[in-house]
């Protein structure tokens, strides 16, 4: 979306920008993506909800497919708080359920409306990476999912996406990512829970194989060369 357009949109009355977005991420998305989803079948409908989504990240772009191939389980995505200064990516807010959050700290606002989320029974979608992957490889995973999880005691589901990266590929000025043609590929895992702890294991080592345990589970539904720091060869 150019800078002239974007000035245009947000001139309009709310309601008729939200109508305006959502056609518009629609109409990129039918004509710049062809996506491959597959693993809809884990999320069947006998499955225990709200669900905790874990997805690597890879591009601006991975809320906004995410969201449309998983349409009918309307989720709500947890996004880094600096993505609502953006003029673009605040756009994207418009037509996806997000939850902001401070990175790197203990948002406690956050944490309590996320929790508040589940037990209403809404999904939810985290990247526990907390950033976006410049070099389409996993980055290394951040403890705080674990905090939800265990908090929210939520079935947790993997997913693994890749071309997203190709589809708006990422600019130093956020303002300045495009759509562009790309293969995108969605990789829904089964359903899964965090391990028990053992009686000879300590709170950190527990939380330490938790997290791997949660990454890997994404890792697997990946192509080997998108693994990075989860790729164990």
């Amino acid at each position: 979306m150019n800078k002239l357009l974007l000035i245009f949109v947000n001139l309009l009355p709310e309601p008729l920008i939200i109508r305006f977005v959502r056609f518009y991420v629609n109409l990129q998305i039918k004509n710049h993506a062809r996506l491959d989803v597959k693993g809809l079948e884990n999320l069947n409908s006998d499955s225990k909800r709200p669900y905790l989504f874990v997805c690597n990240h890879l591009s601006n772009s991975d809320g906004l497919v995410l969201n449309k191939v998983l349409e009918k389980e309307n989720i709500i995505f947890v996004a880094g708080k600096k993505l609502e200064y953006n003029s673009m990516t605040n756009l994207g807010f418009k037509v996806v359920r997000s939850i902001p959050i401070l990175p790197n700290s203990p948002d406690k606002d956050a944490i309590k409306k996320i929790v508040n989320a589940v037990k209403e029974g809404n999904n939810i979608l985290i990247f526990p990476e907390g950033t976006r992957s410049r070099t389409a490889s996993m980055l290394e995973g951040k403890k705080g999912i674990l905090l939800f999880a265990r908090l929210t005691n939520a079935p947790i589901v993997p997913i693994g996406i890749w071309g997203t990266e190709k589809f708006m590929p990422i600019d130093n000025d956020m303002d300045k990512e495009v759509f562009c043609d790309a293969d995108i590929n969605i990789n829904i895992g089964e359903v899964f829970s965090l391990p028990e702890k053992s009686d000879d294991e300590t709170k950190w080592s527990w939380e330490d194989n938790c997290l791997n345990y949660i990454m890997m589970r994404i890792a697997e539904l990946l192509p080997k060369e998108y693994r990075g720091f989860y790729d164990e060869e």
